[in-house]
C-alpha cells in the first residue's frame, strides 16, 4: 500500500482535465475529480499536506475492511483524500435515497455507511461531515444506480442527509474476527 510523502504534488492537468497527485518516480495518479468539481485553489500547484496524510490514514484504515485488493484499496484512499481536499461544496442529494430505519445522528469522518433506495443499497464512505448532511464517495467497485439513467461510479462523492445514513462500520468489523482453537 501506498505510504504519504511529504514530495507528492497535487496539481490540475488541463490536458486531462482532472486533478492529478504526482506520487514521485514517474507515477501518477489521476482523481475523479474534473474541473467543474474542484474549488478554485485546485488550479495551482498544491502540496500533499499534513492534513491530506492525516485523511490519508483514517480512510486507509477504514477501507482496508471492506475486503478490495490493495490497487483498489489505494485508489479509492486517494479519491477520498482528494475529495475531501479538492471537492466544490455541493447541496445534498438526498432525494436518490430511502430514509433510513435508523439514521446517523452524527456520523464520524472514515464511517462506513450504507445508503438504499429502490435500485439496491450501497456502502459509502463518510469524507467531510457537516452539521446535517455529510459528503461520501461510493465504494462499490460496480457503482451504484441512483435512478433509471444516473449512477454514481467507483470512489465519486455525493452529498447526503444524515437521516438516510445507516452505520456499517460494525458489518466489516464482523468480518475480520477469525476464531482459533
Amino acid at each position: 500500500m501506498l505510504k504519504p510523502n511529504d514530495n507528492w504534488i497535487w496539481y490540475y492537468d488541463d490536458v486531462d482535465e482532472h486533478l492529478m497527485l504526482d506520487l514521485g518516480g514517474d507515477m501518477l495518479f489521476k482523481t475523479n475529480l474534473s474541473r467543474k468539481l474542484v474549488v478554485d485553489c485546485a488550479m495551482g500547484v498544491n502540496e500533499f499536506s499534513v492534513d491530506d496524510a492525516t485523511a490519508f490514514q483514517t480512510y486507509k484504515e477504514q477501507i482496508a475492511l471492506l475486503g478490495l485488493t490493495e490497487p483498489r484499496q489505494a485508489e479509492l484512499t486517494l479519491y477520498c483524500v482528494a475529495a475531501k481536499r479538492f471537492h466544490k461544496p455541493v447541496q445534498p442529494k438526498s432525494w436518490f435515497f430511502d430514509v433510513a430505519d435508523y439514521g446517523v445522528s452524527s456520523p464520524e469522518e472514515g464511517d462506513i455507511i450504507e445508503l438504499s433506495n429502490s435500485y439496491g443499497s450501497g456502502h459509502f464512505v463518510v469524507l467531510e461531515v457537516g452539521e446535517c448532511a455529510s459528503l461520501c464517495a461510493c465504494v462499490k467497485l460496480d457503482g451504484f444506480d441512483l435512478n433509471g439513467s444516473k449512477s454514481l461510479e467507483f470512489g465519486q462523492a455525493i452529498k447526503v442527509v444524515h437521516d438516510r445514513m445507516t452505520l456499517a462500520n460494525d458489518a466489516f468489523l464482523s468480518q475480520q474476527i477469525a476464531m482459533v482453537g
